[in-house]
């Protein structure tokens, strides 16, 4: 499947949302149900008018996303149906073509994800016992180091 990476547009916003409720439901068990609910209030009313990055086909359907503010990734999405097939690292590929040095979280609980990007070049460089709305998910702060 070919990659293809370009910015978000007003009619993604439907599209990413779906993906990141798809992910999550995928990907992040350990948040409970209210939870759950309150962060996806949040992330319908904010995604779709956020400069995004998107994964997308030849088709140009979108299988994942990327939100940077300046060198920090502070989402990186893929459609679970897509996991594994290199879109998750196209992303962040380009994320670091754009800032060198670039910076993220990941919440402790999801494992896979450390290992990502451990796997990519991240390395830890702190932790917060709080994720960034207060809520008892703790983070770790990754920061690229290169292989």
């Amino acid at each position: 499947m070919a990659v293809t990476i370009r910015p978000s547009r007003p009619d993604d916003g439907a599209s990413v949302v779906d993906i990141w409720r798809r992910a999550v439901d995928a990907t992040h068990e350990f948040l409970s149900s209210a939870d759950r609910e309150a962060i996806a209030a949040e992330v319908a009313a904010f995604l779709p008018a956020a400069p995004l990055w998107l994964a997308v086909d030849d088709a140009d359907r979108p299988s994942g996303f990327m939100l940077l503010n300046d060198s920090h990734m502070e989402a990186l999405f893929i459609d679970p149906r897509s996991h594994g097939r290199g879109i998750g690292r196209a992303l962040v590929t380009h994320g670091l073509s754009l800032h060198p040095r670039m910076t993220t979280d990941v919440n402790e609980q999801n494992t896979r994800a450390m290992e990502f990007y451990q796997h990519l070049g991240f390395v830890r460089t702190g932790r917060s016992e709080r994720d960034s709305q207060g809520r008892p998910y703790p983070l770790i702060h990754l920061r690229f180091q290169g292989r």
